[in-house]
């Protein structure tokens, strides 16, 4: 199969570096990032049943916040991953969580067309090699009026953070961006619009998004 089919074999060290990660991820992403997943993932429906894709579902630290109402396809490229949010989520009561579990890619996502009603990207967009990608997977795969609930780290249009920009050339090849704009990613997807940005964490750095498909 070709790159292009799979376009995370474009930077195939951040799928190795993930599997060296995934025993100590959760040590130094869960407490922070507590409060701000919780927040995100109020924007999920609690009257009504429906399909939602975790893209990107990581060690499933989103999995204890989620709605049980919910039929959850839950699809990391990362099989050291993957195995720690099946564990998770049997743990934090993964009998009433209706998850289905898929090695997959956020950026070539292998479900029909219309197939969810929301599609949840916590730290994905910033993560893969074609964010712009990933984003129109989602809307894709996406129900015409449904919604995409981001939580990243942004940079603002125009903003220098120098800093961040001189480590991304090493950071993105082994664990995340730091240059990913994301007012770029949006203007790449005609198909979504804008509902809600609010700022999460660290100056506004980590931002809760909301976006609704036209």
């Amino acid at each position: 199969m070709a790159n292009h089919d799979l376009p995370y074999r474009e930077n195939p060290l951040l799928r190795r570096s993930y599997s060296l990660i995934a025993p100590i991820y959760d040590a130094f992403i869960a407490r922070p990032l507590l409060h701000a997943r919780t927040q995100s993932l109020l924007a999920l429906p609690i009257n009504q049943a429906e399909k939602v894709l975790l893209s990107g579902i990581g060690t499933g630290l989103d999995l204890p916040l989620l709605p049980k109402l919910h039929r959850y396809t839950a699809l990391d490229f990362n099989a050291a991953m993957l195995s720690r949010a099946k564990l998770r989520g049997a743990k934090s009561g993964g009998e009433s969580l209706q998850v289905d579990w898929v090695m997959g890619d956020s950026m070539a996502l292998p479900f029909a067309d219309w197939h969810f009603d929301h599609v949840v990207l916590h730290l994905i967009l910033a993560v893969v090699p074609q964010p712009a990608q990933c984003l129109s997977e989602a809307a894709r795969v996406l129900k015409p009026g449904g919604s995409i609930i981001i939580l990243d780290k942004f940079l603002r249009p125009n903003k220098l953070a120098l800093l961040r920009r001189a480590l991304n050339p090493l950071s993105r090849r082994i664990a995340t961006r730091m240059d990913v704009v994301f007012e770029e990613v949006l203007s790449a997807v005609p198909q979504l619009r804008l509902v809600s940005d609010v700022p999460m964490l660290a100056g506004g750095w980590f931002r809760g998004i909301v976006l609704q498909k036209k």
